[in-house]
């Protein structure tokens, strides 16, 4: 149980700022956060989806509510098969894990709208019966007109009205011809709506630029606006946290909460997610799926600490958190009205951070998929574990990473310029002396190594780069790279001889 500020809504119908049809957003003393993710089974899973979904699960677990995931797929035309299933994986995959949906149950179910049509049908009529509704017989061609007119003219594209007062008995007749319908919201004319928003704060819209929104659609089924408002209602939720691009709605949803008598959420609507030149986040300027960066290996931990940063910011002057930390961190409070720029150098940045200071055994299993796509084999676990603590030093996501660790499996290929530094004079004392330094042992610390790698400098008069660069470039395929005690403790004495000896002469 939590207590959440009171809210009121209201409508002006004169300049006194009169106040019309009063209702409250959420009682103070006995709300209990309950929120909801609602997505559109469309195709994957927007960056800017995974925003919501953390948003709403960030504010459910720091309340000690519940996160509800429910699927919006009214729209029958825009619905992609398999869709469904990719987003309740990717979700999971990512981390974030809901109390109640179509996989998994809950008291307010079913979580799909096309198994909810009944219901909306039968609130449909209520709102005709009172008076709020209103069944339209026009045609696409004569919507298309207007539509048409409307831009030439250089007013907004809305709905004329025509069908608003048809008589009963015209709509009976045309009823009873089944001629194609649907039914539209009788939103009033006169006077402003005002609400408040948390994030945005007091807001105001002219009735008058308020479209009768389309409810019920002609193939019966519902559109956003009926079936959010029925289904949040019914699934008690307590805030809806969404977009920005929904805040236009949010008179005709306070009204239809209003017509059927029903207490109103709160309402969060969040900034936008832009490129680097401001413009909307789309998949045209890059990558916006969530999938997409979990299969290049983007770490979960990563992504969401990314995230949750795009357009808000704790109280404290930071930036790495984990789910835990922001479940206890995250207030709705300090969401950003502006947009906010998704930036990839730094998700890359923070990325790195993550492959690097992970647990070494997990980013090693969840950098396994990469090895065995690439063919290479990792059945000698601890070695893979080792080359994994030296490869992750160079990669911001796991897909890179056998690009770092390959030269740990396998012969190493050499260009002209390598084998010229190879065949020098130098290079060759190198070779012979650590041929015959690792064959006369059986094994050594790192320490040992280290000692070993002062020795045979000393030994040989050779330094610096003339000693490091030949060395390295036999036993790691690169003149740069980890250090040689590194490099030999991960290949083995036997692994590391083989190489030496590949690169020496005669």
């Amino acid at each position: 149980m939590t207590k959440l500020h009171r809210m009121d809504y209201y409508f002006i119908t004169s300049c006194t700022e009169e106040r019309a049809g009063h209702y409250t957003m959420t009682d103070p003393d006995t709300t209990t956060v309950r929120v909801r993710f609602a997505p559109s089974p469309t195709g994957y899973l927007h960056v800017g989806g995974l925003r919501t979904a953390l948003y709403n699960y960030l504010f459910a677990r720091k309340h000690g509510g519940a996160f509800i995931l429910r699927i919006e797929d009214t729209d029958q035309k825009r619905s992609i098969e398999g869709a469904l299933e990719n987003l309740m994986s990717t979700l999971k995959a990512a981390g974030l894990h809901y109390d109640e949906g179509p996989d998994v149950g809950g008291t307010y179910g079913p979580y799909i709208q096309s198994e909810r049509i009944a219901l909306y049908r039968k609130y449909t009529e209520q709102l005709i019966e009172s008076g709020h509704a209103y069944y339209c017989f026009c045609t696409e061609e004569r919507l298309e007109n207007l539509r048409e007119v409307q831009i030439k003219t250089k007013r907004p594209s809305m709905y004329d009205g025509k069908c608003r007062t048809l008589p009963k008995v015209i709509v009976e007749e045309n009823l009873a011809k089944q001629t194609p319908h649907v039914v539209r919201l009788k939103y009033p004319r006169e006077g402003t709506t005002i609400f408040d928003d948390i994030v945005r704060g007091r807001v105001a819209m002219e009735n008058s630029q308020i479209d009768d929104q389309v409810l019920l659609k002609s193939d019966g089924f519902p559109t956003y606006h009926l079936a959010s408002v029925v289904d949040d209602h019914l699934m008690k939720i307590s805030h809806v946290i969404r977009g920005e691009e929904w805040l236009s709605s949010v008179p005709k949803h306070l009204f239809l909460y209003r017509s059927f008598g029903w207490e109103a959420p709160r309402f969060v609507h969040l900034p936008l997610l832009l490129n680097s030149d401001r413009s909307k986040l789309s998949k045209r300027q890059g990558d916006v799926a969530v999938e997409s960066y979990l299969a290049k290996g983007y770490l979960p931990e990563a992504l969401l600490n990314f995230i949750v940063l795009l357009g808000w910011h704790a109280t404290e002057d930071r930036e790495i958190y984990t789910l835990s930390e922001l479940e206890q961190a995250f207030s709705l409070e300090r969401i950003n009205k502006a947009g906010a720029i998704f930036d990839i150098d730094k998700l890359n940045w923070m990325g790195g951070h993550y492959v690097r200071h992970l647990d070494v055994e997990y980013i090693a299993e969840r950098a396994r998929s990469y090895f065995e796509e690439a063919g290479i084999d990792i059945s000698d676990h601890a070695k893979y574990v080792r080359v994994i603590a030296t490869a992750r030093e160079y990669v911001t996501h796991l897909s890179q990473i056998v690009e770092h660790a390959k030269m740990f499996y396998g012969d190493l290929t050499f260009t002209d310029e390598d084998r010229d530094l190879i065949g020098k004079e130098n290079s060759q004392r190198i070779y012979a002396w650590w041929i015959d330094a690792l064959a006369a042992q059986t094994s050594w610390t790192p320490e040992e190594l280290s000692a070993l790698v002062k020795k045979a400098s000393a030994d040989l008069g050779i330094k610096g780069k003339d000693f490091y660069f030949p060395l390295r470039l036999a036993l790691f395929g690169n003149c740069h790279g980890p250090d040689i005690p590194t490099l030999i403790g991960i290949l083995g004495r036997d692994e590391a001889i083989r190489r030496l000896e590949r690169c020496r002469k005669g």
